[in-house]
């Protein structure tokens, strides 16, 4: 079948068409779009424990986080600036589980989840600390913690 010009010409119109640019718009024509963005599995090896040989030898630090937003405008702009980056917020989590021993596991995930909010444009957060290998003298598939922090109004 032989092309002709013009049918290249209208596909290319269609194609083409400048995207229409909603930035003038008001903050108040995006709709509020609650989002929770999940990072599961996040795996770490820390110093934290109840007995000089957890913080001395250390051990794998399973951590999941819930970040939960009011409004994310990236559901409607598509733009990465208008959401979390949850490469950072890994990041975020990992210095902070790594720079110091801590005890418990509610003091860890209670200083992670208190600087994700302080860091991020987040409601709230759910953080969870799991040890896959508990130094416990029963089976056990792991033992963890979760803490839930909000922004206070």
């Amino acid at each position: 079948m032989e092309r002709r010009d013009d049918d290249i010409d209208d596909i290319d119109d269609d194609v083409d068409e400048e995207p229409v640019d909603d930035s003038d718009d008001e903050d108040d024509d995006v709709p509020d779009t609650p989002v929770s963005i999940e990072i599961s599995g996040l795996s770490l090896y820390t110093h934290h424990g109840v007995s000089a040989a957890e913080r001395e030898v250390g051990q794998r630090l399973v951590l999941d986080i819930t970040l939960d937003m009011l409004r994310n405008d990236a559901t409607t702009t598509d733009d990465v600036a208008d959401t979390v980056d949850y490469g950072e917020v890994c990041q975020l989590a990992a210095l902070i589980a790594q720079q110091r021993s801590y005890r418990t596991l509610e003091r860890l995930a209670t200083a992670i989840a208190d600087r994700l909010l302080d860091d991020f444009d987040v409601h709230s957060v759910m953080v969870k600390a799991s040890k896959p290998e508990p130094p416990i003298p029963l089976p056990v598939d792991e033992a963890s913690v979760t803490v839930w922090r909000e922004i206070e109004e």
